[in-house]
């Protein structure tokens, strides 16, 4: 990027990891380097840094206003949960091209520090959804006479921490349901269906355990599977958006009129999705394990069962909690190995491949 005698900005973050992944929670230091390279003398007025996290969402509906009439209706809604401004070189009045004031900047390469504190406050994880998101940035705009402002933003990630080793996430969830076939003036046997999971939290990476028993009394065929889902619902003038999309599932072996099938602990993994969220007033990002009945011709029957995808995963002294700018591992394929001993090891890790996941999602809106 050159632009007069400017030929480059760019924003570095101080990472407290091996990788150089910008990712952090409430209450921690956000802190880096505003890099400005120059060829040769130029005059600043100011260099300023503007940081901002706020979750927005937007999405517009069709309505019918009588005969041939129609009209778009736009929702939309945002909440800030911070915004912080400073200035590294010079002074506010950019409307002022007098000669007082300026500062001399030579030829080379110059580094300005930043540095600001996320609130203590919880923070929404960071989120790109279908209808809204949840960001992070820091803006750089040096300021010069006469001249148009050069402007630089880059995103920094940040987590709200869940810790899955709390007693309501635990807890065992389990149910039952049955379903009798009936067509014309015919009914046939009931289709039961028992299903349970040892605990309501997990963590990207883990295999969720399921413990189900499916009796088939019924005259049909039928097919025993299991799906997890990703609900996200967004918020805006009263009233709400909902996308539902398929995470991962399995499917057991088909089952004949008469017969039963037990799963004693069937694994279905959890890829590596973003974290629930579950504080925003705007977005909600819910999972759900569905074991189903695949029934052809009729309804299935399904069981839904609640999770939540947190970030600091399962430990057996206890829960620990960490700083995800702690320490960081760029190994991609974590997912393919076991679960690390450390819980801070697995939190950085989640962290480390959200991130990228965001970024990317970041390039493309």
């Amino acid at each position: 990027m050159v632009l007069g005698k400017v030929k480059s900005l760019t924003i570095s973050f101080d990472c407290l990891n091996d990788s150089n992944v910008p990712v952090y929670s409430s209450g921690d230091t956000v802190s880096g380097r505003v890099n400005l390279e120059v060829t040769g003398e130029i005059r600043v007025k100011s260099l300023k840094i503007h940081a901002r996290g706020h979750a927005k969402v937007r999405w517009t509906e069709s309505r019918n206003a009588g005969s041939n009439t129609a009209y778009t209706q736009n929702y939309t809604e945002e909440v800030e949960y911070f915004n912080h401004k400073d200035i590294l070189i010079g002074h506010e009045r950019d409307d002022d091209n007098s000669e007082e004031g300026f500062n001399t900047i030579h030829s080379g390469r110059h580094e300005y520090a930043f540095s600001f504190e996320l609130p203590q406050t919880p923070l929404a994880t960071s989120f790109e959804g279908r209808h809204g998101s949840v960001r992070y940035w820091v803006k750089a705009e040096l300021h010069r006479p006469w001249l148009l402002p050069v402007k630089l933003k880059k995103e920094f990630t940040v987590f709200e921490h869940i810790d899955i080793n709390t007693p309501s996430l635990l807890s065992p969830q389990a149910g039952t349901k049955e379903k009798t076939l009936c067509c014309w003036f015919c009914t046939s046997g009931p289709i039961s269906l028992s299903a349970k999971i040892e605990r309501k939290g997990y963590t990207p990476g883990e295999s969720i355990q399921i413990f189900a028993e499916i009796e088939n009394c019924s005259s049909r065929m039928v097919v025993p599977k299991a799906a997890i889902y990703q609900t996200q619902a967004f918020y805006a003038k009263g009233k709400m958006k909902e996308v539902k999309q398929l995470v991962a599932n399995l499917r057991g072996e088909s089952l004949s009129s008469g017969k039963t099938e037990t799963w004693n602990g069937k694994l279905l993994k959890i890829p590596p999705v973003s974290p629930s969220i579950l504080d925003c007033s705007i977005i909600r990002v819910e999972y759900s394990l569905m074991v189903y009945v695949d029934i052809p011709g009729a309804m299935d029957l399904f069981l839904n069962l609640p999770l939540v995808i947190g970030t600091i995963p399962l430990h057996p002294f206890g829960s620990r909690t960490s700083s995800v700018s702690s320490q960081c591992s760029m190994n991609m394929n974590w997912l393919g190995l076991p679960l690390p001993e450390r819980p801070e090891e697995h939190v950085v890790r989640i962290a480390c491949i959200f991130s990228l996941q965001h970024r990317q999602a970041m390039q493309k809106w």
